[in-house]
């Protein structure tokens, strides 16, 4: 999962380097921590959250294969 999130996050921002992910796990669901540099902050995020939304759509179908929950926080 961390690596398909990864790889989306990568291929939307100019600084493919700066992108940091963290998989913080928790008791029923797990939240991935997405860090971008502060140029790219709003190519991840879009206009009005779409691309945000989008990104969360993604990681919910691919969790829902795998029967597990996860939440997607973009943090500046």
């Amino acid at each position: 999962m961390k690596d398909l999130i990864d790889y989306l996050v990568k291929a939307l921002v100019d600084d493919p380097d700066a992108v940091n992910i963290n998989e913080v796990p928790g008791e029923e669901a797990t939240t991935y921590e997405i860090r971008v540099a502060s140029a790219d902050l709003g190519k991840v995020i879009g206009k009005q959250g779409k691309i945000a939304n989008a990104l969360r759509v993604v990681a919910k179908a691919a969790a829902m294969r795998e029967k597990k929950r996860v939440y997607l926080e973009i943090i500046p």
